[in-house]
C-alpha cells in the first residue's frame, strides 16, 4: 500500500470508520546508504498520528527491506517512538523493489532472509511480524518459510495467497492459507481477494484464520469492517441494491474527511487532487458504468471540478 496509508489518510480513516482493529503504516523503505534519519521516519508515521494515542495503539509500523540496508538503526529508532509493533513486508510484486533485492524476491533467498529477519529482531524487542507472498516463482518453499518465521522469533504472518509473478492475476488461492494454518504455529492472517462482508465471513469459514488483512477491498470499500460488525449476524440481509444505496452515502463523507485531513497536511488542491485520483481505483466497481465514472474523476484537471462530477453520484 505504497502511497496509500499515510498520515491523513489514517486519521480520516480513524475518524469516519473505526471499526477497524487496526491500522498499518504505508511501507517505509530502510535505506541501504547515507544517515537513517530520525525525522524522516517520524514524518513517515506523521505528526498528527503521533499525537493520537488511541490511533497510535492501533497501529503497525511496515518497513520493506533488503541484507543491505540499515536495518538495525532503523527498527531500533521506530521502537523509540513508541511503536510496539513492526511488521516486514515480503510480499510487494514491484519490479523496482524486487531488482533491489527487496520485497518479496527475499522469499526466493532463505539464507539471505533468515539474516535480514534475525537482525530485526535482535534490535526490536516488541511485537514483530511478516506479510508475505506463498512464493516467488512457485510455491515449493512455502512450508520452508511458515518454518524459518518461527525459528527467526517472528509472532504472525499475513499470506497473500498468490505467487510474486501472479501479481494480482487470477484468484488467491485461499487453500495455502488453510495449510499454513494447519501447518503453523503461529498465528495465520488471511489476505488476497476478500472484496465484501461475504468474503471475511467465508475465508474464516473456510480458513480459519486467527485474523483477515484487506488492502484493495479496504480502498473498495473503507467501511467494510463497519458493514461487518453491524451485518455479521444477518450477512442475507445484504443486497446488492442496499450496499450501492449505502456507498452512495458514504462517499460523500469519505471525501470531505480525507479532503480536511490532506488540506490540514499540505493545503495545495492540486496535492489532494492527485491522492482523490489514488483512492478512486476501486471506489466505483459496483457502479453500472463505472468505467466512465473513474475516466471523469482520472480526466479532472482541478479539484473543484473532481468534486463537481462526484456530487453528480451521490
Amino acid at each position: 500500500m505504497e502511497g496509500v496509508t499515510d498520515d491523513p489518510y489514517r486519521n480520516a480513516i480513524f475518524q469516519l470508520f473505526d471499526e477497524w482493529d487496526y491500522y498499518f503504516t504505508d511501507f517505509y523503505r530502510i535505506p541501504t546508504v547515507g544517515k537513517v534519519s530520525e525525522k524522516a521516519i517520524q514524518k513517515h508515521i506523521g505528526f498528527k498520528s503521533l499525537n493520537n494515542s488511541k490511533l497510535l495503539k492501533k497501529t503497525c509500523f511496515q518497513i520493506l527491506t533488503s541484507a543491505k540496508a540499515q536495518n538495525e538503526k532503523a527498527v531500533s529508532i521506530i521502537e523509540n517512538f513508541g511503536f510496539h509493533h513492526l511488521d516486514l513486508n515480503l510480499g510487494c510484486p514491484s519490479k523496482k523493489v524486487n531488482a533491489h533485492k527487496g520485497g518479496a524476491y527475499l522469499l526466493k533467498d532463505l539464507k539471505t532472509l533468515e539474516d535480514v529477519l534475525k537482525s530485526i529482531r535482535t534490535n526490536f524487542s516488541k511485537t514483530f511480524t511478516v506479510k508475505i507472498r506463498i512464493g516467488y516463482h512457485d510455491d515449493k518453499l512455502f512450508f520452508d518459510l511458515l518454518k524459518l518465521f518461527e525459528d527467526c522469533g517472528v509472532e504472525a504472518i499475513t499470506i497473500h495467497a498468490r505467487t510474486r509473478d501472479q501479481l494480482y492475476q487470477g484468484v488467491a488461492d485461499w487453500e495455502y492459507i488453510k495449510k499454513a494454518v494447519e501447518f503453523s504455529n503461529l498465528p495465520i492472517i488471511g489476505n488476497g481477494d476478500v472484496w465484501t462482508v461475504h468474503d471475511v465471513e467465508r475465508i474464516f469459514e473456510e480458513c480459519n484464520p486467527y485474523a483477515v488483512m484487506l488492502g484493495r477491498g479496504a480502498l473498495k470499500t473503507p467501511w467494510l469492517a463497519t458493514q461487518y460488525y453491524q451485518y455479521k449476524e444477518n450477512l442475507d440481509f445484504i443486497s446488492d441494491e442496499y450496499l450501492l444505496k449505502e456507498r452512495k452515502e458514504y462517499i460523500e463523507s469519505y471525501f470531505k474527511t480525507l479532503e480536511k485531513e490532506y488540506m490540514e497536511n499540505n493545503p495545495n488542491d492540486l496535492a489532494v487532487l492527485k491522492r482523490f485520483k489514488s483512492y478512486s481505483r476501486y471506489l466505483f466497481d459496483d457502479y453500472e458504468d463505472c468505467d466512465a465514472i473513474k475516466s471523469r474523476l482520472l480526466r479532472s484537471t482541478s479539484l473543484n471540478e473532481f468534486k463537481g462530477h462526484l456530487n453528480s453520484l451521490i
